[in-house]
């Protein structure tokens, strides 16, 4: 693996400190001793400190009092204090700027040991759906809100199941570890459930009680499940999540509502009636896309809604990743950024004959 080139900007900041000496190096000269321009010859230490290593950093400090000591004794400056004086400068300017390049290194190797055990969380947590399942193509998409983030409250996963290929797609209330936390043990329901229940109000059944035990308070997950067994059709059971989106093979679309709308997993202390399944056609060629309201309530900066409906189009490409990815990036131009809440999204394609597993994805697409 290689090193990535530093880009033009970095080699800019790079070589600052010393542009900047020699711009007081020259301007000194050409003032003379009576200006006092020798002490600013500290700033290029100062700036070496804010973007490079501490060992960088006293190099520059020591090229520093070098051209220091050539101005004082070129100017007769150590005949008085004024020599020392700027010497005095320019070291204390170097020890700090060591002091700040030490730590700034410190911090960024904590920053990428929390990155990795991040990306190693993410792994366990949202593990990559497999490239095809049965007669589906899949692929995967995860924009967190936040632009260092890796995992947050959004949930997916795919499993082929004797019943069936099952699919699961959710937003967890809140924010942070515990919606982590929550995301995990509604993976764990589902993940097991989801290969011994041979129906999907069983799966979900279980997927809430696990859920009920977890989670205190008000809090919730709202979720939808989905089950293709090959005969055309596919089962949603939904739990107060926005209904997916339909794309048919001449490029119409339609969000399959619910007979009737549910309470989210958790909240069945509320005394309210389950989910009730539901079937929608699925044939060949057609596509589904499951995601969290983090696609749909994405605003522009007129607040303007993501027109999901009418960005379809973006899902003709051949390849089904290329397709998720082209609308992905749509949303991010949208947004203007990443959206303001994190946004996940499964797209199935159903094709001709399936194939079973072949192989994992890398993972969601950033």
């Amino acid at each position: 693996m290689t090193d990535k080139k530093p880009s033009p900007s970095q080699k800019a900041l790079a070589w600052m400190p010393l542009a900047v000496m020699a711009v007081i190096a020259v301007m000194d000269v050409s003032a003379g001793p009576g200006v006092g321009l020798l002490p600013l010859v500290s700033l290029g230490p100062a700036f070496a400190g804010l973007v490079g290593g501490w060992r960088r950093t006293a190099l520059i400090g020591v090229l520093a009092l070098l051209l220091c000591v050539a101005l004082g004794l070129y100017n007769g400056l150590f005949a008085e204090r004024r020599g020392y004086t700027a010497m005095a400068s320019v070291a204390g300017v170097t020890g700090v700027g060591i002091a700040a390049a030490v730590m700034r290194s410190r911090r960024e190797a904590e920053l990428a040991s929390v990155r990795s055990i991040a990306e190693v969380a993410q792994r366990v947590l949202l593990r990559p759906v497999p490239l095809t399942a049965g007669p589906l193509q899949l692929a995967v998409s995860y924009t967190s809100a936040v632009a260092e983030a890796r995992i947050g409250g959004d949930l997916y996963e795919v499993v082929a199941s004797p019943h069936g290929v099952r699919v699961i797609v959710g937003d967890v209330q809140g924010k942070g570890l515990a919606a982590v936390e929550t995301a995990a043990v509604v993976l764990g329901a589902f993940r097991e459930a989801a290969y011994d229940e041979p129906d999907l109000v069983g799966l979900g059944e279980r997927v809430e009680r696990s859920v009920a035990r977890e989670l205190q308070g008000e809090r919730f997950v709202t979720a939808i499940l989905a089950e293709i067994r090959g005969d055309q059709d596919v089962v949603l059971l939904n739990y107060g999540h926005p209904a997916p989106l339909l794309v048919r093979r001449d490029g119409s679309a339609e969000f399959p509502e619910p007979p009737a709308y549910a309470l989210p997993l958790g909240l069945s202390a509320h005394g309210a009636d389950g989910p009730r399944p539901y079937r929608v056609p699925f044939t060949p060629g057609q596509q589904l896309l499951l995601y969290t309201d983090g696609v749909t309530e994405a605003r522009d900066q007129d607040g303007r809604f993501y027109p999901l409906a009418e960005r379809t189009q973006l899902l003709k490409e051949p390849d089904v990743h290329r397709a998720l990815e082209a609308l992905r990036e749509d949303l991010v131009r949208h947004a203007g950024g990443p959206p303001g809440d994190d946004a996940a999204m499964l797209l199935l394609r159903y094709h001709a004959h399936g194939t079973g597993d072949t192989g994992q994805d890398t993972g969601p697409a950033r």
